[in-house]
């Protein structure tokens, strides 16, 4: 590796030149506000991101900045997808599950259990300047709370 340089683009931009390889590396932040619990569609968000930047192809990570909301690839064709994959995440960790940490709630602990079990962070191809996702996948914020949210998700590029 020979050195980085810096330039901006609407978020940092770092490029590393090896002699034979460019790589550039991007990070930015999505801020997005929930209506409290439930699964929401930010793929296009990530998408026009992506898109700005006139990414080609790498390596995008996202990484959600909460423990009580996740991140995850799920299918976007048929809402009841969501609905039954909402209703099992609500039997694997109920509120009245007896949770000795309840300050915040009887929703707060449920909310870790279920990010533990979804996690905060994806990593998803870039080929050609698209998000390499398939036919019936979408990128979903989810918010593991009744009550509403403000949710900041990290994106960082990695890639030519």
């Amino acid at each position: 590796m020979s050195g980085w340089s810096k330039t901006k683009n609407s978020c940092e931009v770092w490029t590393i030149d090896s002699g034979q390889t460019q790589l550039s590396q991007s990070m930015g932040r999505l801020v997005f506000m929930t209506e409290g619990l439930g699964f929401y569609e930010v793929t296009k968000e990530i998408r026009e991101w992506a898109k700005s930047l006139q990414l080609k192809d790498g390596l995008l990570t996202l990484f959600v900045r909460h423990t009580s909301a996740s991140v995850t690839i799920q299918e976007n064709a048929d809402p009841t997808v969501l609905q039954d994959l909402q209703k099992a995440l609500a039997n694997v960790a109920p509120e009245n599950g007896g949770w000795l940490h309840s300050y915040e709630g009887p929703d707060d602990m449920p909310a870790h259990i279920k990010t533990m079990l979804t996690g905060v962070s994806l990593q998803i191809p870039v080929v050609d300047g698209e998000l390499d996702l398939g036919t019936w996948q979408g990128i979903y914020l989810i918010e593991h709370r009744r009550a509403p949210h403000r949710r900041s998700m990290t994106l960082h590029y990695l890639g030519s």
